[in-house]
């Protein structure tokens, strides 16, 4: 290879980079969690543009809760069911792919809880709920914290 080729890829691969790390730092988990937690439409479709841009490795769970989430918001039955079920399959995939990870199953928590029952999404719950106690104890203090403020409102999740 030439030397201007390899100079070519170098800077290539410096952009891809530093784009990633720039995508990545537009990200903040606590403002995901302040969004999830709001519910409002136009605050999730922000987080959701941040989340479909970034690299990040939870990026598919993250994207699956949101669209769950908007469907609450939206007004047609038709769009609802339809952003529940790409939701849905985006954040099971996440969790068939790792199972153990807390966080995908407290995202999952929160959603069944308040999932309409006619989506017969209510099934993980004491389930989820036994994870996250069993592993509370190893999770970072972020999520931590994010469990404790959502145990004092939930009816399934007591505070671990």
């Amino acid at each position: 290879m030439s030397l201007r080729v390899v100079f070519n890829l170098l800077l290539f691969f410096s952009f891809a980079v530093v784009q990633g790390k720039s995508q990545q730092q537009g990200f903040d988990r606590s403002a995901l969690y302040t969004v999830i937690e709001s519910g409002n439409k136009s605050d999730i479709d922000a987080q959701l543009s941040i989340v479909k841009g970034s690299l990040l490795p939870e990026k598919e769970a993250y994207e699956g809760t949101l669209l769950m989430k908007k469907a609450g918001l939206v007004a047609k039955a038709k769009d609802k069911l339809n952003l529940f079920k790409s939701g849905r399959s985006k954040l099971e995939s996440s969790i068939s792919k790792d199972g153990n990870n807390t966080e995908y199953r407290f995202l999952r928590l929160i959603i069944q809880e308040h999932a309409p029952k006619i989506v017969k999404y209510r099934n993980d719950m004491e389930e989820d709920s036994k994870l996250i106690h069993t592993n509370f104890k190893s999770l970072s203090p972020f999520l931590q914290q994010q469990i404790i403020d959502y145990s004092k409102k939930s009816k399934v999740l007591k505070t671990p």
